[in-house]
């Protein structure tokens, strides 16, 4: 599967045991905006709301009963294991 660059720096993140917390709008029917961090609590300045619904397209990141959205297995498979994100 290829993923580019700013997919593959936000999976690397969610696999580490990051989150996309996501707002919805007034009607609680669309997504308006979403903030990926990391583990340690950074917020990832490159994760877009583009970029969130192309990875949850693919079915590549879930969210659970409302929770933040987190990889999948699907996610992690796709994803090139790298020594460090950094």
């Amino acid at each position: 599967m290829n993923i580019s660059k700013y997919e593959q720096r936000v999976l690397h993140a969610l696999a580490q045991g990051g989150r996309i917390v996501h707002r919805w709008d007034d009607t609680g029917k669309h997504i308006v905006t979403i903030d990926c961090f990391t583990r340690e609590g950074h917020r990832l300045a490159d994760c877009s709301l583009a970029l969130f619904r192309r990875l949850r397209r693919r079915a590549l990141i879930a969210s659970m009963g409302g929770q933040p959205y987190r990889i999948t297995r699907l996610g992690l498979a796709a994803v090139r294991s790298q020594l460090d994100n950094r």
